[in-house]
């Protein structure tokens, strides 16, 4: 690749990161820049991949004294991202690149409904949580903590099989069943988002750079350093965004940033 290429390829991917730290969805600017300089779809995935993870690195940086404070909590839901992120990047080298791509318009849907209807699926969480306590159930009764759910760890692993496939747009998935199940605000549980992000990246990263290794990925390792040093920076600078906004507004961003993704994919 030419340097000027590459140069523009990490300006690229400032906005991508700031994009990835803030909501989700950078992918969508990285994976068409990627295929605008002549990169085949499935090499440009796998490059995009290894290169978008340090967005949410960057992100996480923002929210470590917030992550540090969760602590063991997180454990499960980090197990199932990883699990998940596992069965997706096999998916990907093993099955026809349009596979899964057909449900992505579904997907992006459902998290922006799950984003715009959070409100009120905490409240019924709530009054459900309150109906078992005084029923004397004992499961209700034991603290497992925000992220103790296991319809929040199935639903993450489902999340995170998308996310080790096709990486764009995770993001508004992660945010928008984290904050649903968790009843946190939403610039609370960005920080999760993009350290739980961290690790689906960072595992279908592993299984694309063994595939590159074994001749069945076409990984360009310039053009993934180039959109990691950008997206590092973005990330970052996006997630210190976010943590200013109220709920409120982010939930507005996060919607139209999905409806954008959500135009992309089907056009």
């Amino acid at each position: 690749m030419e340097l000027t290429e590459l140069a523009l390829l990490a300006v690229v991917a400032v906005a991508a990161g700031a994009v990835n730290g803030a909501v989700g969805s950078g992918s969508l600017i990285t994976l068409p820049a990627l295929l605008s300089l002549g990169f085949a779809p499935a090499s440009a995935l796998v490059t995009n991949t290894i290169g978008i993870l340090f967005s949410a690195v960057g992100g996480s940086l923002r929210y470590r004294k917030d992550l540090a404070k969760e602590g063991p909590s997180l454990r499960p839901l980090m197990l199932m991202s990883a699990l998940g992120a596992a069965v997706g990047a096999t998916m990907l080298l093993v099955s026809p690149p349009g596979a899964l791509q057909v449900v992505v318009p579904f997907l992006i849907v459902a998290a922006i409904l799950l984003v715009v209807l959070q409100p009120v699926i905490v409240r019924a969480v709530g009054r459900r949580r309150e109906r078992r306590a005084a029923a004397g159930d004992t499961l209700a009764r034991q603290d497992r903590g925000p992220y103790g759910s296991r319809g929040l760890q199935a639903s993450m692993f489902g999340a995170s099989i998308y996310g080790g496939y096709f990486t764009a747009a995770q993001g508004i998935l992660y945010m928008g069943i984290l904050g649903s199940f968790t009843g946190k605000p939403l610039a609370e549980v960005n920080g999760v988002k993009n350290f739980l992000s961290v690790i689906v990246n960072l595992v279908a990263a592993l299984f694309y750079t063994v595939a590159f290794f074994t001749g069945d990925a076409d990984v360009v390792w310039v053009a993934s350093a180039a959109i990691g040093v950008g997206s590092l920076v973005g990330g970052y600078l996006g997630a210190d965004v976010a943590k200013r906004l109220p709920s409120v507004v982010l939930r507005g961003i996060i919607v139209l940033v999905a409806l954008f993704a959500l135009v992309r994919e089907l056009l």
